[in-house]
């Protein structure tokens, strides 16, 4: 019955609600004032003298319109604050200053001290009423919310209280700090906790989630926490990073879940200024693949290094659309002046490409565009040679052209010792690029090859955070799979550095840690979820377990992956001045060497002669050694039609 009632009186209309606290709050000055009136006259035999109550019937219109003009009746009583009391408690002073001053002034039956206690009992009255009903709704909240533990007592801890107590879906139970300074504190009414205590708290609290609230501490120091958290098979979130709860991007109020970003990614290394500045500040700079996963980071990092102009390269519509709205919003919010030429083309078309690079005078081009997944290329065999091989001779002969300074090819650590079409075709890429800077001066090339970066559209972590969502399995190509990773933003920035330190020809690597097995990789997923994940293996049905959240099961290797990836082809990696910058000398051919075979190789892409293409990867020092057949789709088909016409089915 009172839940019910309780309900339809929250749910009023804005009007009635007001109307109702008038009314309400009426009576409460008027009961507080008879109750004064009694206390001071030890009876209610005032209550028959129309002098005692002339003064209040002044007062009583005066005070509801100053609690509607100081903006008391404005305050949402469910979330009604410290800020709410202050502005009763103006009003209050002012209703009894008046009862006292009219009662002095026409000489009426109400002793000097009423007002007094008139002022204390409204005050608590008026004010108890609104505290008990925002009391009431937060037990009524509490029961609907997740159960958590705020991970970090200090001023980021104290903001995230407040925000959940205002929000409508956490619930918090206490705090736990690892400062024993801190330890034992009450803060906002919840105490502090060691971290010791946390499993005990979950246990006995029923905890859901524990966020944490501690956005200034390093990389490091986050993936220290985690992997203690990780035991606790509890769901970990967290707020934003400092960087952006000072930028204004983000508030803490806005939790998220724990990225797996945060326990493979490392603390970066501070930029060298003069190397981003070389090749960017006050220059034009094109990125082909501008909307891809790491030309999108490198536009942002190459605008706020103020460029004159920064041209996005891009063949997808929708993908340039998106970043050129992104870096819009980066020029307005950080009043940056960078002229922005968002252009549609394929690196493909030469003279669409050299006819940019003249119109915006470019000085430097940052390669990005490629087709980058390794099933699809196979799958498309000769699409993947014209756009990874041809497409970057094409932006080279263009730069050349035009006379750009600089060009960077992004490259990848499949190129090494390739097993799939896609990773021979960016060391051919690599190949064109080094012919070129042994053919001329006048640009200077280099090459960037580094492994997977976290969160690429290609990565196996979104494709692990929607099967996740979708209750699983998590799907694992083979128990013995590695790859290495790198945050976008730290791939980004280091690939700007090493461009700048070429002097022609150079093969830069990237130090990308250690290799993470995909299979414990999914697991740490499930964790950070509150998940309870078993490995199923098909060929043991018993492995199988009634007791887990989410299975991870194993596929099979897709055409042309590999278990493992590597970085060099040879062993004579030397280091730079940055720390995580090496360089190698790789096996390179001279212009009139690689001329004719590219030649052969367009020829072959022209007639769809697939296994002519491979027979071509393989012959140049691509180091290509294929571990499938041709997986081409066109080609296969076509290839099954014609054994079917050359051996019809036997008709008996």
């Amino acid at each position: 019955m009172l839940e019910t009632l309780y309900s339809r009186l929250f749910r009023l209309d804005r009007h009635y609600k007001h109307l109702i606290q008038i009314v309400v709050d009426g009576a409460l000055l008027t009961v507080s004032f008879a109750v004064a009136m009694a206390l001071r006259l030890d009876s209610f035999d005032f209550a028959s003298d129309l002098g005692s109550w002339l003064a209040f019937l002044v007062v009583l219109p005066v005070t509801l319109v100053a609690f509607a003009k100081l903006g008391f009746h404005r305050a949402v009583i469910r979330y009604i604050s410290s800020n709410a009391l202050r502005l009763l408690l103006a009003s209050l002073l002012l209703s009894a200053a008046l009862l006292f001053v009219i009662n002095q002034a026409f000489g009426l039956f109400v002793p000097r001290s009423v007002p007094f206690i008139y002022l204390l009992l409204a005050f608590l009255t008026v004010g108890g009423v609104r505290f008990v009903l925002r009391s009431i709704h937060r037990r009524r909240q509490y029961r609907l919310k997740k159960r958590v533990v705020i991970y970090g007592a200090g001023a980021s801890g104290s903001q995230l209280l407040v925000a959940l107590r205002q929000g409508t879906e956490y619930a918090p139970v206490a705090f736990v700090d690892d400062a024993p300074t801190i330890q034992g504190r009450v803060i906002g009414g919840y105490e502090v906790y060691p971290t010791s205590a946390l499993q005990e708290l979950i246990e006995n609290e029923q905890v859901e989630v524990v966020l944490l609230a501690i956005p200034s501490a390093t990389r490091a120091q986050r993936k220290s926490i985690i992997d203690r958290l990780e035991k606790l098979n509890t769901r970990i979130q967290t707020i934003p990073g400092i960087a952006d709860l000072v930028s204004g991007r983000a508030t803490v109020g806005q939790v998220r879940d724990v990225a797996i970003e945060d326990l493979l990614g490392r603390d970066p290394v501070a930029p060298e200024h003069r190397l981003m500045d070389a090749n960017i500040r006050g220059k034009a700079v094109l990125v082909s693949g501008a909307g891809g996963s790491i030309g999108s980071e490198l536009c942002r990092q190459i605008l706020r290094q103020r460029p004159s102009a920064l041209v996005l390269f891009e063949i997808s519509e929708f993908a340039l659309y998106t970043i050129h709205q992104e870096l819009l919003d980066i020029l307005r919010r950080e009043r940056i002046d960078v002229e922005l030429a968002p252009l549609l083309g394929s690196v493909q078309d030469q003279s669409r490409v050299e006819a940019a690079l003249r119109r915006y005078n470019v000085a430097t081009i940052y390669h990005a565009a490629a087709y980058k997944h390794v099933p699809m290329v196979e799958h498309n065999v000769a699409e993947g040679v014209r756009n990874n091989v041809f497409g970057t001779l094409a932006l080279a002969r263009a730069a050349i052209g035009a006379g750009v300074g600089a060009f960077i090819l992004v490259s990848t650590d499949k190129a090494v010792r390739p097993t799939n079409v896609m990773g021979a075709t960016k060391r051919m890429a690599e190949l064109v690029c080094q012919a070129f800077a042994r053919e001329q001066s006048g640009t200077l090339f280099s090459m960037v090859r580094f492994g997977n970066v976290l969160g690429s559209s290609g990565s196996v972590i979104p494709l692990f955070r929607r099967q996740i969502e979708a209750g699983g399995p998590l799907t694992v190509t083979h128990r013995e799979i590695t790859r290495y990773f790198m945050l976008i933003p730290e791939a980004a920035q280091l690939v700007i550095q090493a461009g700048a330190m070429a002097r022609g020809g150079d093969v830069f690597v990237l130090d990308m840690g250690e290799p993470v097995r995909i299979v414990d990789l999914a697991e740490r997923m499930a964790r950070l979820s509150g998940l309870k994940s078993v490995v199923v293996d098909p060929a043991r049905p018993e492995t199988k377990s009634d007791d887990s959240d989410i299975e991870i099961t194993f596929s099979q290797l897709r055409p042309g992956e590999k278990l493992y990836e590597e970085l060099l082809i040879g062993e004579n990696a030397a280091t730079t001045s940055h720390p995580r910058i090496l360089t190698a000398t790789e096996v390179a051919l001279d212009w009139s060497e690689l001329a004719p075979l590219l030649d052969r190789l367009l020829e072959a892409c022209a007639a769809q002669s697939i296994p002519e293409i491979c027979a071509l990867l393989r012959s140049a020092p691509t180091g290509y050694s294929p571990t499938d057949g041709i997986a081409d789709l066109v080609w296969k088909e076509t290839r099954a039609r014609v054994n079917k016409m050359s051996n019809p089915p036997q008709i008996l």
